[in-house]
């Protein structure tokens, strides 16, 4: 068993147009990058949240994973955001972002399911306003450091409903993916252990 990627949560948004919030959360995070590097990990999976425009939670998140890849260069480990809800869940917004970083360590982890941009208050399983995410997954795929193939749902041929994986994967091949995809079950029709093994299935037919 090798140790891979921590995914991190709870520290902080570094993208926070607060300055002094912001730097907080910059350094919450340099204990991940050490414990990283202590378990021979490669990276550490982040979030690039924060509250204000589209503009400035941009201009503040470049700052902030800018300033963290810095320390993690350091250390030789990758720091990798997910399109997680608001403005990354934009493959838009998300991908300009890395372009102004411009940084070899830091890059973006694609998740399949995790285009929803904005959800109903008190009820987080409706979403309201969805990315498209075979434009997004397009749009982040060369900056990947990796890719999380996320499943909900299956039907009675083994396809995800919700996730058209043979288009995935060609979207995947397309852009000369050879690194690691992780596989995330959230469904409830299937046990975990069933549930990612199906995933597995699909990832193993179309790659």
């Amino acid at each position: 068993m090798r140790n891979h990627l921590i995914m991190c949560d709870g520290e902080g948004d570094l993208g926070s147009p607060d300055d002094a919030a912001r730097t907080q959360a910059v350094e919450n995070h340099y204990k991940w990058v050490n414990a990283a590097k202590y378990l021979g990990c490669a990276t550490i999976r982040v979030n690039a949240a924060g509250s204000g425009t589209r503009e400035e939670v941009m201009n503040a998140a470049v700052d902030g994973l800018g300033r963290l890849g810095e320390y993690a260069a350091k250390e030789n480990i990758n720091v990798i955001v997910e399109n997680h809800g608001g403005y990354s869940s934009d493959g838009g917004w998300l991908s300009g972002v890395m372009k102004k970083i411009n940084k070899p360590n830091v890059g973006v982890l694609p998740d399949f399911g995790n285009f929803c941009i904005t959800r109903e208050p008190g009820n987080w399983m409706n979403c309201l306003e969805s990315y498209d995410r075979y434009k997004g997954t397009e749009e982040l795929m060369p900056f990947a450091k990796g890719v999380s193939a996320k499943s909900y749902d299956f039907d009675e041929k083994g396809n995800c409903v919700e996730t058209d994986y043979e288009k995935m994967m060609k979207i995947m091949k397309d852009s000369g993916w050879t690194g690691i995809v992780g596989i995330e079950y959230e469904g409830s029709s299937l046990s975990e252990v069933e549930g990612i093994k199906a995933t597995q299935k699909l990832l193993e037919r179309f790659l």
